[in-house]
């Protein structure tokens, strides 16, 4: 039964936000855009994760710097979920909250809107890394191998298994430290978030140019090797190489060209997800930010500018939770 009288409040837990569900069914994590993602996206977002809250997740929120190194921020997200998991069962148990929901990844999912999305999407990726250290090199090569910079794979190589160990090491740890509060065992299948679904808004998958203009400044940047990692291609390969993607949704916008590529190579190249995992609504870009004043929901930087919540929910937020009901 859905508790549209519970309050979204978030506290600092590391270097994210939480909001602590009383009775939680799942976890939903959220990261965000490149500027909303980085800049308060509880108030940007706040209607859409109040009627996630109200479904029975705790949110986290997810930041990320602003970089170009996207391997590099992937990884420190998914440091983050390790250093906030433990705080979990511990916040709720002390808060006289149920927990049992937070002790098994099956219930752990993921929402993206924008950049948001390739962090998903790399971190999807990455559950494919195999775990024998001379095979995950074989896989990072074969992924990169029209490139002929030798310094740029031994680098890769070295920060991912770098990353693979740590995360590792990390899980048997956060095991620990759990048992130690609640006497409880934890089910985590992977390093990863294998088995864990996510759901698309909006996906962007872009190069350089897409945040440096004019294109020549953007052109001189990928020369001198500082542009964007990976790459739109290397993050294409990842995704399809994984072999995984099969519990995403993916949500697009008709009147989006900011994510209209990403969404056309999903469905018409990778043809996935199936259909029934699929949605395309009216709005930009945007849509998926907005806050709640009374009956009404303010569309940042969208169109109409104000609707009834109803409309709101009728356009948007009720097919985002069908759908991620469906993917469980």
């Amino acid at each position: 039964m859905v508790n549209t009288n519970l309050k979204l409040r978030f506290k600092p837990v590391s270097y994210s936000w939480v909001a602590l569900h009383p009775q939680p069914k799942g976890v939903i994590q959220f990261i965000a855009g490149a500027f909303f993602g980085t800049f308060v996206p509880m108030l940007f977002y706040r209607y859409l994760l109040q009627c996630l809250f109200e479904q029975g997740y705790t949110i986290i929120l997810l930041p990320f710097n602003f970089t170009f190194n996207h391997y590099v921020e992937a990884g420190f997200l998914m440091r983050e979920q390790y250093e906030i998991l433990p705080e979990l069962v511990k916040m709720a148990s002390v808060a006289g909250y149920d927990y049992e929901a937070y002790l098994d990844d099956k219930n752990f999912s993921w929402i993206g809107h924008s950049l948001g999305c390739k962090y998903i999407s790399l971190l999807e990726g990455f559950t494919a890394l195999p775990p024998n250290p001379q095979d995950r090199e074989q896989f990072i090569r074969n992924l990169l191998s029209y490139t002929s910079d030798e310094s740029q794979l031994k680098s890769v190589v070295a920060d991912i298994n770098i990353l693979f160990e740590e995360l590792t090491r990390k899980t048997a740890e956060v095991k620990k430290l759990i048992y130690s509060y609640v006497h409880k065992d934890i089910n985590f299948n992977s390093v990863f978030i294998k088995g864990q679904v996510s759901i698309l808004l909006a996906p962007a998958i872009a190069d350089t140019g897409s945040a440096i203009r004019p294109q020549f400044l953007a052109d001189i940047i990928d020369n001198l090797g500082w542009g964007v990692k990976p790459t739109v291609e290397e993050t294409q390969n990842l995704i399809k190489d994984s072999g995984l993607f099969n519990i995403m949704g993916l949500v697009c916008f008709k009147s989006d060209n900011i994510a209209k590529s990403t969404c056309e190579w999903f469905t018409n190249i990778l043809q996935k997800p199936p259909q029934d995992f699929r949605e395309k609504f009216a709005g930009g870009h945007l849509r998926p930010l907005g806050i709640q004043l009374g009956n009404y929901v303010i569309n940042l930087f969208n169109k109409p500018l104000i609707e009834s919540v109803q409309e709101r929910n009728r356009g948007f937020e009720h097919s985002v939770i069908q759908l991620l009901e469906k993917l469980k």
